[in-house]
């Protein structure tokens, strides 16, 4: 199986979460039947991008979009050989600079949104669990400095709808079948504080 067929097959059974999900899905289906390369930024202006919603016992980690200027995600363009969990996870170290994590059992797909992005691209992207350790954010230099741990609470007021529906996803796998490296318990204590 290809890794487009992978992909498609992880986003068909993949459950929204909300409506705006829901419509996203759809869109993301159809596009990857419509796209020759998907995973190639420059050969369409709609394509799949990776991105990671960073946990750990601190909370969750975002990075300010230098671009955007908005607090989101850690995330981004998939490179050539890439799969879309492994660009995500790529991304996401370099734009934390830490070491990071999927679950034991591999890539969890939390999230998936369709939404417009900077050149007029549309970016499909997919969103996956992973864990920070319990340090603070090191980008480098060429990076976005403004990265750091929220409380769930904190980063749920700062989101726009497209990361509040992927905070909410991540919380509730984390808080239900997920246990968090360095704890003994799910997420306890990344709640609120």
């Amino acid at each position: 199986m290809s890794d487009v067929e992978q992909l498609r097959a992880a986003i068909e059974a993949h459950q929204p979460g909300d409506r705006r999900e829901a419509a996203s899905r759809s869109t993301f289906l159809a596009e990857l039947d419509r796209l020759e390369r998907p995973f190639d930024e420059n050969a369409d202006l709609t394509h799949v991008t990776g991105s990671g919603i960073v946990v750990g016992i601190r909370g969750v980690i975002l990075h300010m979009h230098r671009r955007l200027k908005m607090w989101m995600q850690p995330g981004g363009h998939i490179e050539s050989g890439e799969t879309p969990a492994q660009a995500a996870l790529r991304e996401c170290e370099e734009e934390t600079g830490l070491a990071l994590s999927y679950p034991p059992g591999g890539p969890v797909i939390v999230h998936v949104d369709v939404h417009p992005a900077a050149n007029g691209h549309i970016h499909l992207d997919v969103r996956y669990l992973m864990f920070a350790p319990d340090d603070d954010p090191a980008p480098p230099p060429d990076e976005s400095q403004e990265v750091a741990w929220f409380s769930w609470h904190q980063a749920v007021e700062m989101a726009d709808d497209s990361l509040l529906g992927a905070l909410r996803a991540a919380h509730r796998v984390v808080d239900t079948s997920v246990p968090i490296p360095g704890t003994s318990e799910t997420s306890e204590r990344t709640r609120d504080g």
